[in-house]
């Protein structure tokens, strides 16, 4: 039997998910494969590029990467497809059997197909969309977005540099007028068709609520790409007022899905991964619930 090893880096990572999606799909595939996560707050003093060379030493097949990690990869990389090129971040690593690392992204299409299959393009299509967050996460949605037709992405960051970069790079990308960098949320979503979370604010670890939900009304859609937990504290309020949402369940299991292509050439059963997520979320959910 083949055995495969890949794993995670990133932070705050012990409630992922990842290692039961992909161990499920090797044991689908006939593959005796283990997934291991490297949590960076576990292993102080241990930064990015060693975890990675020492994945590349220990025969890694590939890793993910993510937050905070989805940037600062790229120049540790021997290769970046174009499409991560294009949109300045990387979430999964291939590693062959020389050591040579590529980057690749699979935010953007798992972004936009969980979008598609929950809300359906035309939620957003010819229409503007305010995304909040624009780190290596917001940076694949804003392109998704881009992908499903908006008209106009608003993006807003507590860093103004950072929200100007993710500006540019679509500008040079996919053209002038599908983005601009907004000073505030609320008012942005006077016009707006709806707003994406992309910051890790509301996960397990990161408290709070990063949109003002007293902004949110009935007509928008409310997507946050955070998982853990499932229905955060955004999304439990844009529920509460009538808006359409989004978790970051079906982002999670079609990104999972195309990575694990990636590792080892062989496209997983989605439907599996599905259930294999929902059953995984509501044993986490019960843990999480007996323990508080």
């Amino acid at each position: 039997m083949k055995r495969t090893l890949v794993g995670l880096i990133g932070a705050n990572i012990e409630k992922s998910l990842s290692p039961l999606l992909h161990e499920d799909a090797f044991a689908a595939a006939g593959i005796r494969g283990h997934y291991h996560l490297m949590d960076l707050e576990r292993l102080p003093g241990r930064t990015l590029a060693e975890l990675l060379g020492a994945a590349g030493t220990a025969g890694f097949a590939g890793v993910n990467v993510t937050y905070p990690c989805k940037e600062a990869v790229l120049p540790l990389l021997d290769d970046v497809s174009a499409e991560a090129r294009q949109i300045g971040a990387v979430n999964t690593v291939t590693i062959d059997k020389n050591r040579r690392t590529t980057g690749y992204n699979t935010d953007r299409v798992g972004f936009r197909l969980s979008f598609e299959e929950a809300l359906g393009r035309g939620a957003v299509a010819a229409k503007t969309a305010v995304l909040v967050g624009t780190g290596g996460a917001g940076r694949a949605v804003a392109f998704a977005l881009c992908d499903l037709g908006a008209a106009r992405v608003l993006v807003y960051d507590t860093d103004a540099r950072r929200a100007a970069a993710l500006v540019a790079d679509v500008t040079l990308h996919i053209g002038a007028g599908r983005c601009r960098a907004i000073d505030a949320v609320a008012p942005a979503l006077a016009d707006a068709a709806g707003v994406v979370n992309a910051t890790p604010i509301g996960m397990l670890g990161f408290p709070g609520i990063p949109v003002p939900v007293e902004a949110v009304a009935p007509r928008h859609f409310v997507a946050d790409i955070i998982y853990t937990p499932l229905d955060t504290a955004l999304v439990k309020a844009a529920r509460a007022r009538g808006a359409r949402v989004l978790t970051g369940g079906g982002m999670c299991v079609f990104q999972a899905a195309e990575a694990f292509r990636l590792f080892t050439g062989i496209a997983p059963d989605i439907g599996r991964m599905k259930r294999m997520f929902a059953e995984a979320v509501a044993v986490r959910d019960e843990a999480l619930a007996a323990a508080s």
